[in-house]
């Protein structure tokens, strides 16, 4: 988790570089110079297990959020954001002598598009407390993008998940970020394979997939494909989310797509974490995939109408 400020500018000249493939669009500043906000700074608690928590809370689902922060003021007006939003604390971690996490996020209103600064600390160091696991009684547990540091890696914090998940029969929503797939996808594809749900964008499904034998490109660029793949791998159910595309899910028997909803955004920060929890809050509450799918866009359209990914969050049923 971490304390977003985001800075609402018009200032900034958009650039179009295609020939460099990893960042084929840039904003330039002038060196030196002073700019002025454009709108109020905008204050948020973000972070995917922060973002998908206070989702899942605000549609009316129990919900508790193991996550790390300082023993500062910045950490301590994080949880009690989490505590406004109806999300259990007693399992953030407070760490002692160590900051709270903090992103600075410049949000472009032409582009309506950010970037964003992260220094990160507290979450580097989150120890995955398997016995507070226990203690809460969890029937499911959202995995998201898990962070290692020098005492323990992210693939090891990851195995004492998925093996409390297999000797509870604690049911796993998996979401990986692009690091882990990058740098262990074997052990991404053995959290895949235990995984009641998977939640994944395009580009992610695009570089789990391709790990295995006998998958040519064209096959790489069919959603439909794609998510039976990861189902036959072990995920029940398959989510693939592609931007202003929309999202597509598969269940087994059933693949569906939903589009995007055109609207003006304000900041797209939190878009896919609006989406996860409109679509596992409608799963839990046992709704159709189709249901599933336009509970993720209502939520995610609104989010992305206000600046930081909890303002928008929908309440209630959808």
């Amino acid at each position: 988790m971490a304390k977003d400020i985001i800075f609402p500018i018009n200032e900034g000249e958009i650039l179009e570089t295609p020939n460099d493939l990893e960042a084929q669009k840039k904003i330039v500043f002038e060196l030196g110079a002073k700019y002025q906000v454009a709108l109020s700074r905008q204050e948020s608690i973000g972070g995917c297990a922060a973002n998908v928590a206070s989702g899942l809370a605000r549609l009316g689902m129990e919900t508790f959020c193991a996550t790390r922060v300082g023993d500062d003021d910045a950490g301590s007006w994080m949880k009690k954001e989490l505590e406004k939003n109806g999300v259990e604390t007693s399992l953030v971690q407070i760490g002692k002598n160590h900051r709270s996490d903090l992103s600075a996020i410049i949000a472009n209103i032409p582009s309506e598009d950010r970037i964003i600064f992260s220094d990160r600390d507290s979450n580097e160091k989150l120890e995955i407390m398997t016995q507070d696991l226990e203690r809460v009684d969890a029937q499911w547990i959202f995995v998201s993008s898990l962070n290692g540091n020098e005492n323990e890696s992210w693939d090891k914090k990851l195995d004492k998940i998925l093996n409390l998940v297999s000797e509870k029969e604690i049911k796993l929503i998996f979401n990986p970020g692009q690091k882990n797939i990058k740098s262990n996808p074997q052990k991404v594809l053995e959290a895949v394979a235990q995984s009641e749900m998977l939640i994944i964008n395009k580009d992610e499904a695009i570089e789990i997939v391709d790990k295995l034998n006998d998958v040519s490109d064209e096959m790489l660029n069919d959603e439909k494909f794609l998510a039976e793949k990861l189902n036959s791998v072990g995920a029940k159910v398959v989510v693939l989310t592609d931007g202003i595309r929309g999202a597509w899910g598969f269940d087994g028997e059933n693949f569906l797509h939903i589009d995007a909803r055109r609207e003006k955004v304000a900041d797209s920060l939190g878009a896919g974490d609006a989406f996860s929890s409109g679509f596992i809050s409608a799963h839990l509450k046992e709704k159709s995939l189709e249901e599933c799918l336009r509970w993720g866009i209502e939520n995610s359209t609104s989010v992305i109408q206000h600046y930081g990914a909890i303002e928008g969050l929908l309440k209630g049923e959808i």
